[in-house]
């Protein structure tokens, strides 16, 4: 992989939607043992997937994974933690701040 440049995979794939009352989720599996890094992106290819209230939706599809260049890689990993201190600064209590 070179500094700029980005690679293109596909991948088979399951989607399952789950939209329960203890349960609100979707989750994404490669079915070939792709695995997602920093700065990747993914497509999942099809129709939009909507499971009624009460049940979870399993369904097969294909995935575009457009892998990041290592620039963006080097540049996702070391700027990730501070994102995620941005996540850190919210609180959620009862009490109304003026």
């Amino acid at each position: 992989m070179g500094l700029l440049t980005k690679e293109k995979e596909t991948a088979p794939c399951t989607v399952e939607i789950s939209h329960k009352f203890d349960s609100l989720h979707a989750h994404l599996r490669f079915n070939n043992g792709a695995v997602i890094y920093p700065g990747d992106e993914v497509l999942v290819h099809g129709p939009e997937i909507m499971a009624p209230y009460g049940e979870v939706v399993s369904e097969d599809r294909t995935a575009t994974i457009m892998r990041a260049s290592a620039l963006e890689r080097f540049w996702t990993r070391m700027t990730g933690d501070f994102e995620f201190m941005e996540l850190c600064e919210f609180s959620f209590s009862e009490e109304v701040t003026l």
